[in-house]
This record gives structure tokens, C-alpha cells and sequence, in this order.
């Protein structure tokens, strides 16, 4: 059957249909060729401190030699990294590249329960982590196959006598360290220092190793790490470095990174695009203080921005954001979760910047489709497929529908994932004939720009993170007093959604207070519940099964 691709039509004239999977062998080749090319340019800055290039190769190197030569682990070994955005995280994510490691990038915010399962489930052997989260870790250490535990706080990398003071403040003034006890822990700096004393051993990689396992939901509750291959980001690197590139000046872009580097959206996006362009990433360490984001913006003539919908709200509504200097900017890209209009059309008023949609999933890298940067208004569309990218709409029997008919939308392309990690169950269940089934139901026009119209799966999106009803409701249902418990999405004006829970109670004296604290116990903070409802019974199908949807539309009960 022939395969019509409408979007080519539509294509902004300077990017191509195809982009070149095999232009790099690893991410290690694109460091290596950015290093090379603009070593004395800034790479990274974070609060007021700047790597060059040539810093971030010589740093990222030393922290290899150290993985291999002191802790002797192996190729294909699994590092997690539990950071936000600071210095230390690209330090440490090239650095386990180089080494031939597999990253496993890990929210800290997770619980003792989320870290637990994560750092099991990837056999994890090291660990690099913030002091403030370490308290944390040391909870479930025991009980995981972590060997080597790396502990950093905030200021390190930035320098005498800075370090000292942003140290100080941190544990002392602020209080914001815990105290914890993990024997055997070394330092960041320490590691830095033991590997610039010996080179790295050269580690072959190829296109096919396994460089991140990044942990979604998928289509169910049970967290699983999708295998990114080098050649996957490769791949989503150079679709949208070819879709932003009649746009750039090669080592001039200034990049606003405040959305996490452990979420896929920055990652591809922010960290490999602007390297491979040898342009700056500015790590925003605290997005929601965003008085001081907004002042980091106002010192800082940027180019490009990225978001999600809550972030660029978030900024909007923030008092000295429509001061800032603007003049610069020329990208900002939304993805994650749905722009909203108002949203976008007030970015557009006050920024002069068109704010451009796109698509995608943890399982493509992310990106799939992608507005083109000349629109001039919020059009409502998630865009066009990228190069090398197909797109289709498919009925419940995988036929393939046409224009302007509601299917599961489906992505194919060199950025769609090997399969979970260790799942081949649940990956034969998403990628099926060659297509990654998306879950969200949509449609495309005549032009091949593609629309969501609803969600087949019942996953939850707050603030562009995905939420799994079935870990929730796992979760709760361990509390005494609960008999039956169900969670939804509900609409949130700054989340896009948040999460309610309907509960039949076991224990007519459980209260929402009570079911609170255990959520937060058990649950990082954009998978606690903001509604919480009790009700006699739950809507249920003949077979039993929770019907989700009547209780995300039916009124509250009075």
C-alpha cells in the first residue's frame, strides 16, 4: 500500500523530507565534534558560572576516567543520575556516556518508594545525587543494587569562594539539606580530582548501545525505562536541529533550559540541539521561584526558550516578566503537555515571539511532529511529522485511516525506542507492525498537520509529566480505611490537569487530611492529589472495571 505523506507539501522549503541517521556514531561523537569546534565558547551557565566547551570536555573526561578506572564499572552498566539543572549534570551525563554507561536519569523529587523501584528495576550499579535528596536514598540504599554512591551540593562547580557561601546558605541558612548517613559516599569534586589523573579508557560505542533508560508509565501504571539508543537521539537531534536550523548562528544561541534536564523534552531538545550548535544552555536550578527566573531573564539576552504550558503561564502572570528584553528571542517551542490558546496568544502579545507547538513521547526520543517556526499565530495543531518521521492515524484493528478520521495516532521513525527495559511483553504491546501506538486519539488535515482530539489511555499529564492512575490508586489503597479508589485527570487552569481521587471508605472516619499525608509520603508532589472526593460506590462496567471517565465527568456530589 502506497503511503501518502501530505506534510511534505508543507514543509518549510529549508528542511529536508530525511535527515542523516548515521552522521554520528554516539552522543559522544556529537560532545566531541562541538568541543572541537567552539572549545572556547560557553557551553553551560548556572547561577552566574560558565563552562566553556573546552571545560565541559576536559571535566567530562575526568569524571569517566574515574567510573572506569576507579570504580571499574563496565560498559553497558547503568549510572543514575538524580539531579536538577546544575553544572553537574552534563558534567556527569557526558562523562558516563564517555564511559560507554548507560544514564538512567532520575527525578529527585522521587519518593523512597519511586527511587527504590527505579534503581531496581535498572539494576542500577552508581549513583550521582544532590545532598538535599541524598536523605532520601539513604532510606532504600540497602535494598538496592547501588555500589558506589557520588554526593554533590548545589555550589560545587561554581568556583571560590562561591561555592563556599551557595554551600553554606543551602545547609545552614535556608536548611534545605537533611541530614543524612551513607557510608563509603565520595564527593563530586573528589571524583573530578581522582580522574584527571589518569586518562579514560577508549570505549567503543555503536549506534545500537543503549545511552539513557528514561522511565515513563507507557500505557499502564508500572514505571518502565524506554531503551533510548544513541542512534535514537542522534536521530531526534538532527530532526530538530534540521527544523530549527535556517534559524541559527552557529555558536551564538543563548538556550533557556528550565524545564529539568532529566526530563526527555530538555534533554533532546535543549542539551543535544544547542550542543551539536555549539550554542549556551542557561540552567534555571528553581524555575518555580519565578520572581528569580524572571531576573535571570532580564540579564540574559537569550535566543531560545523552551516550555510547557504552566511554565510559560507561570512567567506570563509573573510582575517584571513583560520588561524583559525580548529583542533577542526568535524560538519557543512548547511541548509536554497542550498549549493552551490563551496562553500562546498572550506569549506571542507580550514576547513578539510565536510560541510553536510540538509532539511527541518519552518512547520517540521525544519528538514526532512540530509546528513550522514561520507561523505566525497559535494554530491549535501539534504540527507536521518531522523528517525521517511517518505519522498515522489508526483504527482499534491497526488499519491505517484516512484524512480528517479519528484513530490512535502512530508514530514511526529512527527515534521511536528499542522497546522497554526488560519488558518485551509491554513493548510488543506498543510497538506494533513497525508503529508506536501513542494512546491519544487524533486526526490530520489535507496539509498533513496532525490534531489530538482525546486521550485513549487514562494516563494523567500534569505540568508535561505523566501521572499513571494504577500507581496512584496502589498507592492509596495500602491506607487503612479505603475500600475502593479510583483516580482521574480533571482540567487545572495552571497544570493543564491534576489529579482527583474518588474513594469508598472502608473506615467512615478517614479523612482527606489522612489520605493527604499518605500520598505525600508515598508520591512526588505533581502525583499527589488535588481533589479528593469520597463517594458510596464507584461506576463500574458488567465485568468490573472502574469507569474512569463517568467520574471524571460527573458533577461532585453534594
Amino acid at each position: 500500500m502506497q503511503f501518502d505523506r501530505p506534510w511534505l507539501a508543507t514543509y518549510p522549503k529549508s528542511v529536508p523530507a530525511e535527515i542523516d541517521v548515521n552522521a554520528y556514531s554516539s552522543i559522544v561523537a556529537v560532545l566531541r565534534e562541538a568541543c572541537d569546534t567552539y572549545r572556547q565558547r560557553p557551553a553551560f551557565t548556572n547561577m552566574g558560572k560558565t563552562i566553556t566547551y573546552d571545560d565541559l570536555d576536559a571535566l567530562s573526561a575526568n569524571f569517566a576516567s574515574y567510573l572506569l578506572n576507579d570504580l571499574k564499572l563496565k560498559k553497558g552498566d547503568r549510572i543514575a543520575i538524580m539531579l536538577p539543572n546544575l553544572l553537574q549534570y552534563p558534567v556527569a551525563i557526558f562523562g558516563a556516556l564517555r564511559a560507554g554507561l548507560t544514564v538512567v536519569n532520575t527525578n529527585p523529587m522521587y519518593t523512597a518508594r519511586e527511587l527504590k523501584h527505579q534503581l531496581n528495576d535498572a539494576g542500577a550499579s552508581a549513583i550521582v545525587v544532590l545532598d538535599n535528596f541524598a536523605a532520601t536514598l539513604s532510606e532504600v540504599l540497602k535494598e538496592t543494587p547501588v555500589r558506589h554512591v557520588i554526593t554533590t551540593a548545589i555550589g560545587d562547580l561554581l568556583g571560590f569562594p562561591k561555592a563556599l557561601i551557595v554551600n553554606f546558605v543551602a545547609k545552614h541558612v535556608k536548611k534545605i539539606v537533611p541530614d543524612y548517613d551513607i557510608q563509603g559516599a565520595i564527593r563530586f569534586n573528589d571524583v573530578l580530582a581522582a580522574g584527571a589523573r589518569k586518562p579514560a579508557p577508549k570505549v567503543d560505542l555503536v549506534p545500537d548501545d543503549i545511552a539513557f533508560l528514561q522511565y515513563t508509565g507507557g500505557t499502564t501504571g508500572v514505571a518502565k525505562g524506554a531503551m533510548l539508543t544513541h542512534r535514537n537521539l542522534i536521530a531526534n537531534m538532527q530532526m530538530v536541529s534540521a527544523w530549527f536550523g535556517a534559524n541559527i548562528k552557529l555558536g551564538e544561541e543563548v538556550m533557556i533550559t528550565a524545564l529539568p534536564l532529566y526530563h526527555i523534552f530538555a534533554l533532546t531538545c535543549n542539551c543535544l540541539v544547542f550542543i551539536k550548535f555549539g550554542g549556551i544552555n542557561v540552567l534555571i536550578t528553581n524555575p518555580r521561584d519565578m520572581p528569580g527566573f524572571v531576573k535571570e531573564l532580564s540579564k540574559t539576552p537569550f535566543t531560545a526558550i523552551t516550555g510547557v504550558n504552566t511554565l510559560f503561564n507561570g512567567l506570563l502572570n509573573t510582575p517584571g516578566f513583560a520588561d524583559v528584553d525580548f529583542s533577542h528571542l526568535k524560538m519557543s517551542f512548547g511541548g509536554g503537555m497542550a498549549v493552551q490558546r490563551a496562553v500562546a496568544e498572550r506569549w506571542k502579545k507580550v514576547t513578539g515571539c510565536t510560541l510553536i507547538e510540538g509532539f511527541g513521547m518519552t518512547e520517540s526520543s521525544p519528538v514526532a511532529t512540530i509546528n513550522p517556526l514561520d507561523n505566525a499565530e497559535y494554530s491549535g495543531s501539534i504540527g507536521l511529522p518531522a523528517p525521517s518521521t511517518d505519522l498515522c492515524v489508526q483504527d482499534e484493528d491497526g488499519r491505517i485511516l484516512g484524512m480528517g478520521d479519528i484513530g490512535e495516532i502512530c508514530i514511526r521513525g529512527p527515534q521511536v525506542m528499542k522497546g522497554y527495559w526488560q519488558r518485551p511483553e509491554e513493548t510488543g504491546k506498543t510497538i506494533v507492525d513497525g508503529w508506536l501506538r501513542t494512546g491519544d486519539m487524533g486526526k490530520f488535515d489535507e496539509k498533513g498537520f496532525f490534531y489530538i482530539v482525546d486521550r485513549k489511555k487514562d494516563m494523567i499529564l500534569v505540568s508535561g509529566f505523566n501521572v499513571y492512575p494504577n500507581e496512584i490508586e496502589d498507592v492509596v489503597a495500602t491506607l487503612a480505611g479505603v475500600l475502593e479508589v479510583a483516580a482521574v485527570g480533571v482540567p487545572d487552569d495552571k497544570s493543564g490537569e491534576a489529579v482527583k481521587l474518588v474513594i469508598v471508605r472502608k473506615d467512615p472516619n478517614l479523612s482527606v487530611e489522612k489520605v493527604k499525608a499518605h500520598c505525600k509520603d508515598n508520591l512526588t508532589g505533581y502525583k499527589q492529589p488535588k481533589i479528593i472526593e469520597f463517594r458510596d460506590s464507584l461506576p463500574k462496567t458488567n465485568v468490573g472495571k472502574i469507569l474512569r471517565r463517568e467520574l471524571r465527568d460527573a458533577p461532585k456530589p453534594s
